[in-house]
């Protein structure tokens, strides 16, 4: 190829790849306007919030928004956050274990409960709703934390066991021979070389879990609404009944109830990576 012919093939690559860059731009932007919106929103008075056409930049920003989330919301936060470790905890506590026994000690049924957990998390989760209802009601658990807690878990064991099962699939077998010809049993195994071993897949768990019981308004609005101990999604859902004209203080309430997760997603994302792709390639 004569150097007329590259100099056009380069070109061509070129804009190729500049036009990819700009497309992904403008889908990235699309995406993120609602982002952007709700942060415009968040900063605007209640007098300006109607005008047409709306400013895409708060003109006369404001705070008040931010000063109605110290005043009103930060209960709800704080209940949110209580809820989210503690599902965080009792699903590592549980799906690791789990996750260890199906990848490693091979248990009768294996395969079955596989399926089952892929089953489990196919069902509404209005339906689960109703069913830890009736049974609150008879244990006197409704608008309890630990209630919320228990229930928020069953939407992230099904899916932690799976993650577990996958990564723990992979930590080579002579490792806990060498444990077993030393002693170890399988709870000193499990703990001493396994949990260690198995960082990326607890930091994904723990991050999907914390995610799910932050955002969840089933369960909430189903088993603890109208409690002295509600989470931010109710937080946020009542004062929209009760303020629905203050819309600076309800997306300034938006804004700060997605910090938290935002930052975890943001520290943990490396960890995510390697915990989701776990198990998916095989030597």
């Amino acid at each position: 190829m004569n150097r007329r012919g590259r100099t056009w093939s380069k070109t061509t690559v070129g804009g190729r790849t500049w036009g990819k860059t700009a497309l992904g731009l403008l889908l990235t932007a699309v995406m993120l306007f609602p982002v952007y919106w709700m942060l415009n929103v968040s900063f605007t008075r209640d007098q300006d919030m109607r005008k047409s056409p709306p400013d895409l930049f708060p003109a006369h920003a404001t705070l008040e928004g931010y000063r109605a989330v110290i005043d009103q919301q930060l209960p709800y936060l704080g209940t949110s956050l209580v809820i989210g470790l503690g599902t965080v905890a009792l699903t590592v506590a549980l799906a690791a274990p789990a996750g260890y026994a199906l990848a490693k000690l091979r248990p009768r049924g294996g395969g079955i409960l596989n399926f089952v957990l892929l089953a489990a998390q196919m069902i509404p989760g209005i339906i689960m709703a109703m069913g830890f209802y009736a049974i609150y009601l008879s244990l006197g658990l409704l608008q309890s934390v630990p209630g919320l807690i228990v229930a928020d878990s069953t939407l992230a064991v099904p899916f932690a066991v799976l993650i577990f099962t996958a990564f723990m699939s992979g930590i080579p077998g002579e490792l806990l021979q060498a444990a077993k010809t030393d002693g170890a049993g399988p709870l000193r195994t499990f703990w001493s070389i396994v949990l260690p071993m198995s960082r990326n897949s607890i930091v994904t768990v723990s991050l999907f879990a914390f995610l799910w019981s932050w955002s969840d308004f089933v369960f909430a609005s189903t088993l603890v609404n109208g409690g002295a101990h509600e989470p931010i999604t109710l937080g946020i859902y009542h004062y929209i009944g009760n303020n629905n004209q203050q819309w600076n203080a309800i997306m300034a309430t938006a804004v700060v109830a997605s910090l938290p997760a935002a930052v975890i997603l943001v520290l943990a994302q490396r960890y995510v990576a390697a915990g989701v792709t776990a198990g998916a390639v095989k030597d």
